[in-house]
């Protein structure tokens, strides 16, 4: 088995033209994907990211506000999860609730640092 992360992007602008009882059904639905996941011990961790934040350049000699991307690229949020391979973590990555509202789902395998 591999940790594979899995990254959030999009998703935002149908997200706000939600009711909160839209809103709150669709968090369910994460809830209850996330546990199984949990429930069959593929979930590692994960958790949604604050809108704002910053971006260091130049070794710290600048620092701006952002990020500042376009709504698809901004990343919303991660899961690590285990599988088999890469194809299994795909697999995985289909469940979620995000591409009801047109976001996306980088999978990427966790590599080891040997050191």
């Amino acid at each position: 088995m591999s940790n594979f992360l899995f990254l959030f992007r999009g998703g935002d602008a149908t997200w706000t033209e939600q009711t909160p009882e839209e809103m709150q059904a669709h968090m369910q639905k994460w809830g209850a994907w996330m546990g199984g996941l949990k429930e069959k011990g593929q979930l590692v961790d994960g958790l949604p990211l604050a809108k704002s934040g910053n971006v260091v350049h130049k070794s710290g000699e600048v620092i701006t506000d952002g990020p500042f991307a376009e709504g698809a690229e901004v990343v919303g949020g991660y899961l690590i999860v285990s599988a088999n391979d890469q194809k299994g973590a795909v697999e995985i990555s289909k469940g979620c609730p995000i591409f009801e509202h047109d976001g996306n789902v980088e999978v990427r395998e966790i590599m080891s640092m040997n050191m």
